[in-house]
Order: C-alpha cells, then sequence, then structure tokens
C-alpha cells in the first residue's frame, strides 16, 4: 500500500479537476492510499449558490451534488493510481446503488470515503460514502472511463 503522507489542499485538487466555482465540491483530501482508499472533505456553508433553491426555507444540500462530491473525490484517487495522468481527464460514466440516509445541511462536514472496487485503464469501478460526524448521509457505485485533455 503506498499511502501519501501530506493534505492536499484546494491548490493541488485545483490542478488535478477541471472544476471550478460553483461545482468544485471538495475542499481538502486528508487520505490517499493509491490504488486503494481516499478521503475528502466538503465543507457545506449557508453560502452555497444552490441553497437559494433547494429550499430556501428548509436548506439542504441536493443529493445527486453530494454524488458529484463523491466522484470528485473518486477522481482524485483515480488521478494518484496510474502514472503519467496529467494527460488524461476520468469521466464519470455510471452510478449504481445509491442511497440518500441523512440530509447535509449548511454547517454539515461531508466526509466523503472512497474504496476502489476495480482498477483498470480503460474503466475504473469505485464505491464512496458520504458521512456527516459519523452518521452516513448518502452511498454509491460509480464507474469511470478516461479521455485525453
Amino acid at each position: 500500500m503506498s499511502k501519501l503522507n501530506e493534505i492536499i489542499d484546494i491548490s493541488v485538487i485545483k490542478s488535478i479537476l477541471p472544476h471550478r466555482y460553483p461545482l468544485l465540491l471538495v475542499d481538502r483530501i486528508e487520505e490517499v492510499h493509491k490504488k486503494e482508499s481516499i478521503v475528502g472533505i466538503k465543507n457545506v456553508t449557508i453560502n452555497e449558490e444552490f441553497f437559494l433553491g433547494h429550499y430556501p426555507d428548509h436548506p439542504i444540500m441536493p443529493g445527486v451534488l453530494i454524488v458529484e462530491a463523491m466522484a470528485q473525490v473518486a477522481g482524485i484517487l483515480i488521478y494518484y493510481s496510474f502514472e503519467e495522468m496529467e494527460d488524461r481527464l476520468p469521466i464519470f460514466t455510471s452510478i449504481d446503488k445509491a442511497k440518500f440516509r441523512t440530509p447535509v445541511k449548511p454547517g454539515d462536514q461531508l466526509r466523503i470515503k472512497v474504496e476502489m472496487v476495480r482498477l483498470r485503464k480503460r474503466i475504473s469501478k469505485v464505491r464512496g460514502e458520504a458521512y456527516v460526524g459519523d452518521n452516513l448521509a448518502a452511498e454509491a457505485e460509480m464507474m469511470f472511463t478516461f479521455e485525453e485533455k
């Protein structure tokens, strides 16, 4: 197992992922075990644009954006799992077994854990879980392919 020992901050995340505000949904990576697993953080604030419409009087983070945050964390795991990924981009191709268990609200911190299920150069599969504290908020299985940048 090859573990990166440093915390990956937003400047490094932005050099890996093409996403930008308001769709960059990863603030920090706390652990990376190449080819195995990763832990990322998304701080959820009331300033998020989606809270303007989902729902103004009872703000809840849309489940689709929780899945997107898991996919972005998975993309970083895939980036660190292969050599020569600088010119390649992981593309989210499918989602299975998605479940939403606990609402995510402003002030929450999502702790996103992703484990590699299958790592291949043509297509890779991961399992993601997003927690608020000790409570499982969402989970899903996702697949990725690759595209040239």
